[in-house]
């Protein structure tokens, strides 16, 4: 199994961009990689936007199992991402949000994140979704994940427009759907932050749903603590996108026992520590939208590994689900799930156990 392909944190982004794993098109496993059983109940997973860097990062796991894939953000100019490094191994614990983190030693289940949402140029991956699309299984699905690039005299009009052009351009090239990436964490530019800003949202999300027409508009987003911000966001974007995808991480420093990482700025932490805080506000936006009659969908993200997590997320009222630092670290993970998921679906209950016996 080590032969499985998977993300070097050791390398830059664009080295893995260039080294992405030789796949077949149209194959249906890896060699060497199991198939799912036939008795696998059906539970889709997904990626969120990060892992699958081009069409053959996504056709690669989705020969893995996965069956909702969405492509890295991409924006309407070419954007180199930041230096390595890129993705720097924190304490699998739950932390406040603005926290300090230490880095952790050992290989560890959570990352801090620090890209800076990078994108080819329009004409590369425009023709690389295209050709993803072309040659990515019917039955799997494939949302490209979309940000707005903005220059320092754009006003909320130029950047929804650049939102929107962003998302023509991927359905015009074969998406399934589109994400409109309105958090990052490792960003201070009104792009990054308009989750924060419900109306602004809307005026965004409106001009892509005006180009996207009925292709299935979902809203990326960060931590909201704040029960009357959730509301304002829920109750702003119902009618406009189909839902929500949430968390995009949780933000904290990270320093070392030398100093600090990424020169003391905040990054966006994903993984394991935070899974209790993403089920959290999965379950707080469901009950939000539950209380002002909104339609409104739910993706949960977020330290998703196991299908006990898997079950906590829907429990809390989400969808759908998608992991993205599990998946880096372990491409496996979503036939380990279905077969732990598959196995919870074939024990007999315990009243049966009792009648049998």
């Amino acid at each position: 199994m080590d032969a499985v392909a998977r993300y070097d944190p050791n390398k830059t982004y664009q080295w893995n961009y260039e080294n992405a794993p030789a796949i077949t098109p149209n194959s249906e496993t890896q060699p060497n990689v199991p198939t799912t059983e036939k008795n696998t109940p059906e539970v889709r997973l997904g990626i969120a936007a990060g892992p699958l860097l081009n069409g053959k990062w996504v056709l690669h796991y989705a020969n893995l199992g996965f069956d909702d894939l969405t492509y890295k953000t991409v924006r309407s100019r070419p954007l180199a991402s930041y230096p390595l490094p890129n993705l720097v191994h924190v304490p699998d614990v739950a932390f406040q949000p603005g926290a300090q983190l230490n880095n952790s030693p050992t290989v560890s289940d959570s990352w801090a994140i620090s890209f800076g949402m990078p994108s080819m140029h329009p004409d590369q991956w425009r023709s690389d979704v295209e050709w993803t699309r072309k040659h990515l299984p019917a039955e799997k699905s494939l949302t490209v994940s979309v940000v707005a690039t903005a220059e320092d005299n754009y006003t909320l009009d130029d950047i929804a427009q650049d939102y929107a052009r962003c998302a023509r351009w991927a359905v015009e090239s074969g998406a399934d759907a589109v994400e409109v990436n309105f958090s990052c964490p490792n960003v201070s530019s009104v792009d990054g932050q308009l989750y924060q800003q419900a109306q602004a949202a809307a005026v965004v999300a409106s001009q892509v749903r005006h180009l996207a027409g009925q292709t299935p508009l979902w809203v990326k987003i960060g931590l909201v603590e704040d029960t009357e911000a959730i509301e304002q966001l829920v109750v702003c974007l119902n009618g406009i996108v189909d839902g929500i995808v949430t968390t995009n991480c949780i933000s904290a420093r990270v320093a070392s026992a030398t100093g600090q990482f990424f020169d003391g700025a905040p990054r966006g932490i994903g993984g394991s520590a935070i899974l209790a805080g993403s089920i959290r506000q999965v379950a707080r936006f469901h009950k939000c939208i539950a209380r002002t009659n909104s339609n409104l969908k739910i993706i949960g993200v977020g330290g998703i590994s196991n299908a006990q997590h898997v079950l906590d997320y829907q429990a809390a009222g989400a969808c759908a689900v998608q992991l993205a630092t599990a998946a880096m670290l372990d491409p496996l993970v979503a036939m380990s799930i279905k077969h732990e998921l598959a196995l919870r679906q074939n024990q007999p209950s315990p009243m049966r156990q009792t009648a049998d016996g």
